[in-house]
């Protein structure tokens, strides 16, 4: 009887030192490491080109449709960039919905950019990626649309090169991934222009 009573004292002792540890002190080191020294990142990489007004997060794509915005990847999530309902669309590389999707997204994609009918459309630009809120397109989509948007904004095509320059970001860690334009933060720099 007295090892079952010694046992179980063992044993909520344990659950109550480890639920402290765990779930009190833990947490509060990572967040006040994270407030210390990434606090940008830790706060969700909010983007705020003016004072006290919040446009946006680096990590989250948004939808923009005007021809003189860069596109965005196609999103999935909700109705669409909706950060509640992440998620993909699910259908598979043999799904018909998805073949006839594809196709229609590669014709409106050469029409709204004036590409050839033959042209070469990333896949970034007519597929959604698994979360629907992918705030980056791929160098390639992004050099497409330039056109369209150095025509609508009246702006030279160099200084749209220029701008999707500034808004890539490199591999991760110099190796990992491919380069990616944050679609959110070019679009800001286009509308800063004069």
């Amino acid at each position: 009887m007295k090892t079952i009573f010694k046992d179980t004292l063992t044993s909520i002792l344990a659950t109550l030192v480890l639920g402290l540890v765990l779930c009190g002190l833990y947490p509060l080191i990572v967040y006040g490491a994270g407030q210390l020294f990434f606090p940008h990142q830790a706060n969700g990489s909010l983007i705020e080109p003016t004072k006290g007004k919040i446009v946006g997060s680096e990590w989250l794509g948004q939808n923009f449709t005007s021809v003189k915005y860069f596109h965005p990847r196609p999103s999935a999530a909700g109705t669409g960039y909706d950060a509640l309902a992440s998620g993909g669309t699910n259908l598979g590389p043999t799904s018909q919905k998805l073949m006839d999707a594809v196709k229609a997204a590669v014709a409106q994609y050469r029409t709204e950019n004036n590409l050839p009918s033959d042209a070469l459309v990333p896949a970034d630009a007519v597929t959604s990626s698994g979360s629907g809120l992918d705030p980056h397109i791929s160098v390639k989509n992004a050099q497409l649309q330039a056109a369209r948007v150095a025509k609508a904004r009246s702006l030279s095509a160099g200084d749209v090169a220029a701008a999707i320059a500034k808004a890539t970001d490199g591999r991760s860690l110099g190796i990992f991934g491919e380069p990616g334009v944050n679609v959110l933060k070019l679009n800001l720099d286009l509308d800063g222009r004069p």
